[in-house]
């Protein structure tokens, strides 16, 4: 059971959330959840709920809901939790263990982070703690005082958590981490002046200084606006710290990383996971080692198989290994009894036990890794290996338990959990009784509790040095009553997924283990079928790596693939590997499905697993065209709000399914994507994605650029996403532009191929605000590929908008002759749809190519008359702003400063106050137009006001043109008055 302030106010049962009903009764569930374990009177109930007088009989509602919350407890099996609703006289309480609460654990998890040597260890601690929010805190609950003083409070602590991970971040030297981590919580709360001071710096530090001081600027002017204060001194100090270009302390060389993709790879090659390496080593199957296989641990201590030849040696025969089954006679024990014959403290007369499998075969390298495991185990006594099936964990922990066992001279334990298999895998119970029969005691003696059965292995490895090592585990209690308790012991868990409950439970160290990279991969294929063979095709060898993902278990198939075709080249496996659709088959070994052997069957395994949402996200994922997404994108493909689409996605990452790169953006591996694309979303998915991608754009576009006119509405029988974010302002607009650049490009691919031409040229032109602060970021081909889709849908006004913009941009990159061709076509198209404004920009953007090409002429002076009397005393007040400004620098050229200087006045007067986006751009060029004409005309005063107001207007919007512009008449200023500006 778990109950939950982070986000909607909710408590998730085994069988799922649990139906609480209408907002008084969360908001009483929230006052006591706020106070648990405390009385909470009713007074405060009835003060928390109404959040205006309360009516006469609000002492017998709130009854009610208490009355509904019990019944809900009952539902979810409180009582198996500890969960009570008692009744104090004219009060309640809400008893309850701590850890249930994810406010306790929020705050538990910042508080280790605290105390962490080691930045990359607190990285790993406050993100897993700000994972625990799912929106803003206390949502769904009433808007009484009592509730928005404490979800304030909440915030307060997330911010300052945020902060610390930036922070945290920054002393690794990740500084484009920390910028990303504080940028979108700078652009939510732009007057919090100590995010805005720690972004600045973030971005100083990781190279981006003009950037940093935007930030400055831009947080100087709201300030100001909104407050009528002045920075204060931390944002003046990191202001002070950018302009001053003060050093900064250089990025430590260490990896922080949960799973693949994550931190530095490996410098070597790596074994395999928990499948057998060649077919030959099967962790399941548990096999002892034999004498032969090391050297004994500790001196005097014989080197045998397990503790059946153990007792054989020591002369207790009939003793068998754990778990056959076989009879066995009671050894006798020494030490004070804590049961019939078992000891408590000192040295039972029973041999170590020993229960680890041979040593891997194939290991190679990950001496980095190995290294990680002892710092953990030092550190925290219980490692987690961590990473996506394949990846080699079972193999380093086996590596590392052979090396280090004779630090354990108490004996070695193993188990292999299987909770990752298509059963439900070892129950812990049977395990213990396995652990305790290696330890000595009789099958008879072991008590059939479970709860006894732990209290036994507790008090049995207390003063023991035993290392444990437990393999493939799914779940954080299934690992807990099997974790040794002695000071001097040591335990390493493998697993799939990240258990979290493990790290705040047992400070537990994680150890991620991520895949190979290139080199390191193709000397594990030279160890498998020859370094010969490798070196005669080191080209084929590399691409053979990269096609297997840098995954072991993929490579150790690719080997047994080669090692079964002697004839064949490396280049000739490559070439097959290469089609995507026979990948996945080729990398599998024996029986097709999941009781075979290879990547399908790990990741079928995985899936398995997953709770619904998840699994069938993971199907849902297949649809996706590009390299990644967020929750929301995550909730279009569900047909499910973010919040629970973010669960999902925060499954999938703790299986290592997905990726979670930056803050909120995941993506998967080659070979899982291969995968998911397999599993065959539903027909509609790619459809709403598509959807998904367009709502987000128009509310993008009209948050960066509020004054325009909307490029294009959604087409006939598009779908709105469960939610749509909200953009703070247009630097959140574009900053999601740039995030999902390569997400939009890729739709617009996916959505041409499925002949979705109605939904791929809008999703092109809809980034036309981030084009054109970036026009030659290599634009061209999207929309050419816009411009196909317009006339395959015979839509002249999209086409001539398409071919508008590619022209502009053609023109930006110096290509005129082929702008000309799309600008000679947009303005007729435009006519033909009966669109003005469309025409309009159409001959402006044709204007601008002819005066590039070949200066001023009457052809392009028609062209922007023409565009101005389209729109002229219109509602498109951004078109005519860009005619006229346009015509005002055609007149400047021209010789015509006095007509020049009305063009600029026409548009200056269109708008008295200027803002930002494009509006506020174009009157900051109108401003330097008329600067510049009023020098022309002599009038050296009224020029340099102009032109110094169109320069703090080219700062303010961030537009370099118009300073650059400004600057250079101004100068043009100095030599015309012989002097100083102000002199004239």
């Amino acid at each position: 059971m778990e109950f939950r302030l982070l986000g909607t106010v909710s408590i998730t049962a085994e069988a799922g959330e649990l139906p609480l009903g209408p907002a008084k009764r969360r908001s009483v569930l929230a006052a006591l959840l706020l106070r648990a374990n405390s009385v909470v009177p009713v007074d405060r109930l009835i003060d928390t709920v109404w959040a205006e007088d309360p009516p006469a009989r609000a002492r017998t509602v709130v009854q009610g809901h208490v009355s509904r919350l019990r019944a809900l407890f009952e539902q979810g099996g409180a009582d198996d939790y500890g969960v009570e609703l008692a009744t104090r006289s004219q009060a309640y309480e809400l008893r309850m263990p701590d850890q249930l609460l994810d406010t306790h654990r929020f705050e538990e998890l910042v508080q280790l982070a605290g105390h962490q040597k080691h930045p990359g260890d607190a990285v790993l601690m406050l993100r897993e703690a700000l994972a625990l929010w799912r929106g803003p805190a206390l949502t769904g609950t009433v808007a009484s005082e009592p509730l928005l003083v404490a979800a304030q409070a909440l915030e307060e602590t997330r911010l300052v958590t945020v902060e610390q991970l930036a922070a945290a971040y920054g002393r690794l030297g990740e500084h484009t981490r920390a910028a990303a981590v504080l940028r979108a919580e700078a652009a939510a709360n732009p007057l919090r002046e100590s995010l805005t001071a720690a972004l600045m710096l973030s971005l100083y530090r990781a190279g981006h200084q003009s950037d940093a001081l935007d930030c400055y600027h831009r947080t100087r002017g709201l300030l100001a606006d909104e407050l009528g204060v002045d920075p204060g001194p931390a944002l003046r100090a990191a202001y002070e710290a950018v302009l001053r270009g003060l050093p900064t302390a250089g990025p430590q060389t260490v990896a922080i990383a949960e799973g693949p993709d994550r931190g530095e790879r490996s410098d070597r090659p790596a074994g395999t996971d928990g499948t057998a390496p060649t077919g030959e080593f099967t962790p399941s199957a548990a096999p002892h080692r034999g004498a032969d296989t090391g050297p004994a641990r500790t001196a005097g201590r014989p080197a045998v198989t397990g503790p059946g030849d153990a007792a054989e040696a020591a002369g207790h025969p009939g003793v068998p290994r754990p778990g056959t089954g076989v009879p066995a006679a009671e050894p006798p024990f020494t030490g004070a009894a804590i049961g019939p014959g078992l000891p408590r403290g000192g040295t039972p007369e029973w041999p170590a036990p020993d229960l680890l499998p041979r040593t891997p075969r194939g290991f190679l390298g990950r001496e980095r890794e190995l290294d990680e495991l002892d710092a953990a185990v030092a550190d925290a006594r219980v490692a987690i290996v961590t990473g996506p099936a394949g990846v080699g964990k079972t193999a380093l922990a086996l590596q590392w338990a052979h090396l280090r066992a004779p630090r354990y001279p108490d004996g070695v334990l193993y188990a292999d959990l299987r909770g990752f298999s298509t059963d439900e895998g070892l129950d812990t119970v049977d395990v213990l009784r396995e652990f305790l029969h290696a330890l000595g005691v009789p099958p008879g003696r072991v008590p059939e509790s479970p709860t006894a059965a732990a209290a036994l292995y507790r008090s049995l490895t207390e003063d023991r040095a035993l290392l444990v090592v437990l393999d493939n585990v799914r779940a954080a209690d299934r690992a807990g009553p099997l974790l040794p308790a002695g000071a001097r012991s040591a335990a390493v868990v493998t697993s799939r997924l990240r258990l979290g409950g493990l790290v705040v439970s047992e400070l537990a160290r994680p150890v991620p283990l991520g895949v190979l990279g290139v080199d390191e991969s193709a000397a594990l294929l030279a160890a498998a079928v020859g370094a010969d063979r490798v070196a005669a095709e080191p080209a084929a060898a590399r691409l053979l790596a990269s096609l297997c993902d840098g995954l072991p278990l993929a490579l150790r198939v690719t080997a047994a693939q080669l090692a079964a075709r002697p004839h064949w080249r490396l280049a000739d496996l490559a070439a097959e590997l290469a089609d995507e659709q026979r990948r996945l088959a080729l990398l599998s070994v024996g029986c097709a499905g999941p009781d075979g052997q290879g990547v399908a069957a790990a990741l079928h395994l995985t899936v398995h697993g997953l709770p619904p949402e998840a699994a069938r996200l993971f199907r849902q994922i297949g649809a996706l065209p590009g390299p990644d997404l967020d929750r929301n994108a995550a909730a279009a493909l569900l047909e499910r709000p973010p919040a629970v689409a973010a669960e999902a996605l925060e499954r999938l990452c703790d299986a290592h399914l997905l990726t979670e790169y930056a803050p909120g953006r995941h993506t998967l591996h080659d070979l899982v994507r291969l995968y998911a694309r397999g599993l065959r979303p539903d027909d509609e998915a790619l459809l709403r994605l598509l959807d998904h991608y367009m709502v987000t754009a128009m509310a993008a576009t009209k948050t960066a650029e509020p004054d325009d006119l909307p490029c294009c509405t959604l087409p006939e029988g598009a779908r709105r996403p469960p939610a749509t974010p909200h953009f703070a302002g247009r630097d959140a607009a574009l900053l999601w532009y740039a995030a999902e650049r390569d997400n939009l490009a890729a739709a617009v691919a996916a959505a041409r191929a499925a002949g979705h031409h109605d939904r791929a040229w809008r999703l092109a032109l809809l980034q036309w605000p981030y084009m054109l602060w970036n026009s030659h970021d290599g634009w061209v081909p999207l929309l050419e590929s816009a411009v196909d889709s317009a006339a395959r849908e015979d839509d002249p006004d999209a086409e001539s908008r398409a071919r508008a913009l590619l022209g502009w941009l053609l023109t930006q990159d110096g290509r005129l002759r082929e702008a000309l061709v799309h600008l000679r076509l947009a303005p007729d198209l435009a006519a033909r749809a009966g669109e003005p404004s469309s025409e309009a920009t159409a001959l402006v953007n044709l204007a601008i190519a002819l005066d590039t090409t070949s200066g001023v002429t009457a052809e392009s002076l028609a062209h922007t008359a023409r565009a101005i009397a389209l729109v002229q005393g219109g509602d498109d007040v951004i078109t005519e702003l860009l005619a006229l400004e346009h015509r005002a620098q055609q007149l400047l050229a021209a010789g015509d400063p006095a007509g020049s200087l009305d063009c600029a006045r026409r548009g200056l007067a269109l708008d008295g106050d200027t803002v930002n986006g494009l509006l506020g751009v174009r009157h900051s060029m109108l401003t330097a137009t008329m600067g510049a004409a009023l020098l022309d005309l002599g009038e050296h005063a009224a020029a340099e006001t102009a032109l110094t107001l169109a320069r703090e207007l080219g700062l303010s919007h961030g537009y370099k043109e118009t300073v650059q512009r400004a600057d250079a008449e101004l100068r043009r200023l100095r030599a015309a008055v012989g002097g100083v500006p102000g002199s004239a």
